[in-house]
């Protein structure tokens, strides 16, 4: 009875499941990684499982990081790695920053060859002289969870899928009796010699290998573990260290390590392992990284990929992909489909998971904890995705939204310097661009109620980091409530953005009743004033002495107090507060004018040449939508009287700004941040300030959307007579009711119900 029953139950089991596949739209199909790959994009075309710790992708070349002893320009272009642009690949890496303008990683490096053993990558103009390949796109395809791209020089087919933890080589070789995976370990992305602290690996048998690299980069102390396993026993292996001589050696001499030897240690190691090969035939890599352990990595394998085929892990990861894309399911051309499901999936890439299977992961004590009631994440890239990447999180992906603040108070508790996040990956805080905007991200999750940790708790640790006196001119800012210029290089942008995230701060302590917290930071919150001149209408670096710098100019983005952007784009930087911004710039219609000003003046290359992440691509007159700090600035137009100049703006920066293109992103995406932009803009609302339950409404770019919320409710977006021509809005209505003030409520998103635009070819003055 119970050999007849089994084959039942497991029909029934798979007939279930396949009902419910059923239920989602085929969306991953509209995902194309390859956007943004070419020129400023900086994202990656490789396999990744939603918010997957692992991004196994390839990579195009090896610049260094360093030329004769300084930063080599060039590295710039390759922050994830691989270049549209490039006609030869290097090898297939386990680690990926999506979007950044700075980078690491790029963690072991595996590449199928044949014929001659070569353990040199190899150079571009010849890439005969290494391991690397040719390669053509139309021989190249992307998906979400899967890549794959023929390697002309070998005639090897590499495939690529992953898993959370684990990325799934396939190399379809020809015949050959020489026959070779390499794995180098020495590779990395920003790389420069002595980045490599340490590196061990452990053959385990004939087809499993185990060890751990220690780099020191952007990440000072980062360790990595891994586990691979091949499909097929090896036939051969060896290894070469490039260490160079030493002074003592030790006694491991009296072994011939570079073959068959199964223990090897060093800073600079690359392994091989052979095989014959029939024609056609597929080797299987899976290689699981972990933060903790070999053993982990290990378990994370065998937890995750097992004994499944690759077919079988790429099935899941993609119906694990289509049931996060079906939160929202919008109708629109092919076209929109696209650019809109892209840009889901690029926001639900980082944060990247940082905890293996059984829950263990390294924290910023560099002991090992374990995430017992939440998912734990890295890479924070909090500068870029406090604006609009998490408050889309708070809508769509709030489970994840309140394990990710979780992830920050870890961060915090653990960390010797108590303090919460400014840009953190792998057990460590890089300290990169300026602000403290986790706190902005704890704010809005709890105000939006999407944090099940201890409030209060998480209110002392925003107030702890902003008042951090030794970080970046906090005990200036504090005491003179600016910070002086000559003092810091970005001392404007720098008070700008405390001033916002300490009204943050304000609005979480009066959601929890703590008023004298309140009243402090809504005080300190208006400080963004003391850089304000009223004379030129412009923020402007001041000194200590109270006057303003001279030499002031405000189209520079080089030398004038500003990070990554000039005042023109800064001077708008009051989220928080844009109604007095307004009187202090001469009211409603003056307002509207210096708004105008920027969106159609020219801007001449000379004056952002000093800044790598703005290029030409991304600006529209004088507004740098490419880069972050006025992602809100268009929807000021609402504020100024005159909404339907935010309704054409933002259709005008959708259109010119987002392409189905490799070159279709204007600049960085940024983890996440340029692709959130453009969903929220795409839906018809944005958080000009998050910390606030509202939302300043624009020009939807869809016909319709149907959001399903976490919460079991659905709210329905409809843009009636929206085109590329109707752009202004006629009337807006909530479940029937009439929008007047285009502010839209958090919790009349998570209610459910149907917002309704009504669009016009005309403005509605």
């Amino acid at each position: 009875m119970k050999r007849s029953g089994t084959p039942i139950f497991l029909f029934l089991l798979f007939f279930s499941l396949n009902i419910n596949a059923q239920k989602f739209e085929k969306l991953y199909q509209y995902v194309n990684p390859l956007i943004g790959t070419e020129k400023m994009g900086h994202t990656y075309p490789g396999a990744t499982a939603p918010f997957g710790a692992v991004q196994l992708s390839p990579e195009t070349d090896t610049i260094s990081y360093e030329m004769n002893g300084k930063y080599n320009g060039d590295v710039y272009k390759y922050c994830a790695g691989y270049r549209y642009e490039d006609k030869t690949i290097v090898g297939f890496s386990s680690t990926h920053f999506s979007g950044t303008g700075h980078s690491d990683l790029g963690d072991f490096l595996v590449m199928p060859t044949v014929g001659k053993l070569q353990l040199n990558p190899g150079t571009a103009t010849n890439p005969e002289s290494g391991y690397r390949s040719r390669f053509s796109h139309q021989n190249e395809k992307a998906e979400a969870g899967y890549y794959k791209v023929k390697l002309d020089d070998s005639n090897i087919l590499a495939e690529m899928t992953a898993t959370t933890r684990v990325g799934v080589h396939r190399y379809t070789f020809p015949k050959s009796d020489q026959a070779h995976i390499i794995l180098d370990l020495m590779a990395g992305i920003y790389n420069y010699d002595g980045k490599n602290v340490w590196t061990y690996v452990r053959v385990e048998n004939g087809n499993t290998i185990t060890g751990y690299r220690q780099t020191n980069g952007w990440a000072r102390t980062r360790t990595v573990y891994f586990a691979m396993k091949f499909s097929k026993p090896f036939k051969s292996y060896g290894q070469k260290n490039y260490d160079g001589k030493q002074v003592y050696g030790g006694f491991w001499r009296k072994f011939d390590q570079t073959k068959n030897f199964p223990e090897i240690a060093g800073k600079n190691l690359k392994m091989y392992f052979d095989f014959d090969t029939n024609e056609n035939e597929a080797i299987e890599v899976k290689l699981a990284i972990s933060p903790v352990s070999q053993t982990n990595a290990l378990e994370n394998l065998e937890k995750e990929a097992g004994n499944l085929s690759f077919d079988q892990i790429k099935a899941q990861t993609q119906e694990n992909w289509n049931k996060e894309l079906n939160k929202i399911v919008i109708k629109g051309s092919e076209t929109e489909k696209t650019n809109f499901y892209t840009a889901m999936y690029h926001t639900f890439i980082n944060p990247t998971t940082y905890n293996d299977v059984n829950g263990e992961y390294k924290g910023l004590d560099q002991n090992i904890h374990k995430a017992e009631d939440f998912t734990n994440y890295t890479t924070f890239s909090l500068w870029d995705t406090y604006r609009a990447l998490h408050p889309f999180f708070n809508i769509i992906q709030p489970k994840r939204n309140g394990d990710m603040v979780k992830s920050m108070m870890a961060h915090y508790d653990q960390f010797s310097m108590k303090m919460l996040p400014i840009w953190s990956h792998y057990a460590n805080d890089n300290w990169c661009m300026s602000g403290y905007h986790s706190v902005s991200v704890v704010a809005d999750a709890i105000i939006k109620g999407n944090y099940q940790g201890d409030a209060k708790e998480a209110l002392k640790a925003c107030v702890t980091t902003a008042n951090k006196r030794d970080y970046e001119g906090i005990g200036q800012y504090i005491d003179l409530g600016y910070i002086p210029a000559e003092k810091n290089g970005t001392s404007v942008s720098n008070t700008l953005e405390y001033a916002y995230d300490d009204w943050t701060i304000a609005q979480l302590a009066k959601h929890l009743g703590e008023t004298e917290i309140y009243n402090q930071f809504i005080k300190r919150s208006e400080n963004w004033k003391n850089n304000f001149d009223k004379t030129v209408g412009f923020m402007r670096p001041r000194l200590a002495d109270g006057s303003f710098k001279k030499d002031f100019n405000a189209l520079s983005t080089h030398g004038q107090g500003f990070i990554e952007g000039n005042s023109w784009n800064y001077s708008f930087f009051v989220p928080q507060n844009p109604g007095e911004l307004i009187q202090l710039m001469g009211g409603k219609k003056k307002f509207a004018s210096k708004l105008d000003e920027l969106f159609t003046m020219h801007l001449p290359d000379e004056f952002f040449a000093d800044t790598e992440d703005i290029t030409r691509e991304g600006i529209i007159g004088g507004y740098v939508h490419g880069n972050e700090p006025a992602h809100h600035v268009a929807y000021f137009y609402n504020w100024a009287g005159q909404p339907w100049k935010t309704q054409a703006q933002i259709r005008r920066i959708l259109e010119m700004q987002y392409k189905a293109t490799p070159d279709g992103l204007g600049g960085n995406d940024d983890a996440g941040q340029m692709s959130a932009w453009y969903i929220l803009s795409s839906l018809g609302f944005y958080p000009v300030a998050p910390g606030s339950e509202d939302y300043a409404i624009g020009s939807p770019a869809i016909d319709n959307a149907v959001l399903n919320l976490e919460n079991g409710k659905t709210f329905e977006i409809e843009a009636i007579n929206q085109s590329p021509k109707n752009v202004y809005v006629e009337k807006i209505l909530l479940n029937g009711k009439e929008i007047k003030n285009f502010t839209l409520k958090h919790s009349d998103i998570m209610n459910g119900g149907k917002l309704s635009f009504y669009m016009s070819a005309k403005p509605r003055k």
